[in-house]
């Protein structure tokens, strides 16, 4: 017998015809012995109403509100598959975030989970219940009901495995597992059946949209076992993320490709070039909230500098007039910007043992033309900013050059 984790993203609960699929997934699980705990998304699309309700309200809507409205789609989700369950002979209990409870900090839309009280679903469990609980909401110290941002339901899985000690948290969503790329650009992806908990978090801040990138955090630092898995089949295995790469394989150089179309680049020319410059210009994005991913410095040249990074495409305007203030302070020449860029990355831990992944990267893209503006490397990553246009041939070039449709 184990203790099963899963989470059912929103196509999988998206009427009440997948919900009852659903209930009879779980019944089988639970036939074999398993304690189940399931988390469940909004059904799809209802966020995305939820929210455009509220915008119908107020232009700009007040945080605390919001998540007041938006968390009800989840809830919602609980009580149709706890009816669900029960019409089928299994005893199920739904819970909301705030009943569980799931304390978070108070950064309304965005919350982080700070700690889980899993008393009620232990006790529910040894009772012989089912245990649904609705993801991506939480309560803040005050009462407040938080949400955790878009995918939120993800983390809510992976956060309620480590603090129930999970034997698995399987993510139920509508791909049968974590692909080379994203097979509607390149229709030849293979599907991997093992991924490291490293190059699944790169591909998650890089763009893949399987998993949520602090799902993926939090499985790595509390060693939560991860498994991705469609909802719409009842064979195969998924992918495992793991901890360790097989140390018995040949490591392939290069796991997957992925890319982000929300993107936007912002550039401050003339900067005084002294100490301290990047974070006073850096210090105002951060105070804003709004999160940077690429950073470049040019040489300074007669006493100036320029001073480039990348953005959420979301956050653009933001950034941009909050960039124009501190330009009057910096006494800089210039800001300016590009919100049709995108982000193309090869993601692979054999790039550890593997030199000439970059110079390999960079002539494949130059043989057609692709002119790269900014570059980023970590140790098992090199992500490269491109025109938009050339998204899609970029990956399908990168894809065919390191093998991965073989």
């Amino acid at each position: 017998m184990a203790l099963i984790v899963q989470k059912y993203g929103g196509t999988s609960v998206a009427n009440p015809e997948r919900i009852k699929n659903v209930a009879r997934r779980i019944a089988r699980f639970k036939a074999q012995g398993h304690q189940i705990v399931v988390v469940v998304s909004a059904m799809s699309g209802e966020t995305n109403k939820l929210i455009a309700l509220a915008k119908e309200m107020q232009a700009v809507p007040d945080p605390r509100e919001l998540d007041a409205v938006v968390c009800t789609g989840e809830q919602v989700t609980t009580g149709l598959l706890a009816m669900g369950l029960k019409a089928i002979g299994v005893d199920a209990r739904s819970y909301t975030g705030a009943q569980v409870k799931v304390l978070t900090d108070s950064t309304f839309t965005k919350a982080r989970i700070l700690s889980i009280d899993e008393a009620n679903i232990r006790r529910d469990l040894d009772a012989g219940k089912v245990v649904i609980v609705a993801g991506f909401q939480g309560v803040d110290a005050d009462g407040n009901i938080t949400t955790l941002g878009r995918g939120g339901s993800d983390t809510s899985g992976v956060a309620l495995a480590a603090a129930l000690k999970a034997d698995e948290c399987q993510i139920y969503t509508d791909v049968d597992g974590v692909y080379t790329t994203d097979p509607r650009v390149v229709p030849e992806a293979k599907k991997l059946d093992t991924i490291t908990f490293e190059e699944m978090l790169e591909m998650a801040s890089l763009g893949s949209k399987v998993l949520q990138i602090r799902s993926v955090e939090f499985a790595g630092k509390y060693k939560v076992k991860l498994r991705v898995l469609s909802s719409f089949q009842d064979e195969g295995e998924g992918t495992l993320i793991t901890v360790e790469e097989d140390k018995n394989m040949e490591q392939p150089i290069i796991s997957g490709i992925a890319f982000n179309r929300d993107e936007a680049k912002l550039t401050m020319l003339g900067v005084p070039d002294t100490p301290g410059i990047a974070y006073q210009i850096l210090g105002s994005i951060a105070d804003a909230n709004i999160d940077v991913d690429m950073i470049i410095q040019n040489v300074g040249h007669d006493g100036t500098t320029d001073f480039s990074f990348t953005v959420n495409r979301g956050d653009y305007a933001k950034a941009q007039g909050i960039l124009e203030t501190v330009k009057q302070k910096l006494g800089a020449r210039e800001v300016t910007g590009d919100n049709k860029i995108c982000k193309v990355s090869a993601v692979g831990v054999g790039m550890r043992s593997h030199p000439g992944v970059a110079s390999k990267m960079f002539k494949a893209l130059a043989d057609e033309g692709i002119n790269i503006q900014m570059i980023s490397t970590s140790e098992i990553k090199i992500s490269v900013v491109l025109d938009e246009k050339y998204l899609e041939l970029a990956v399908r070039v990168l894809h065919r050059t390191f093998g991965l449709d073989q």
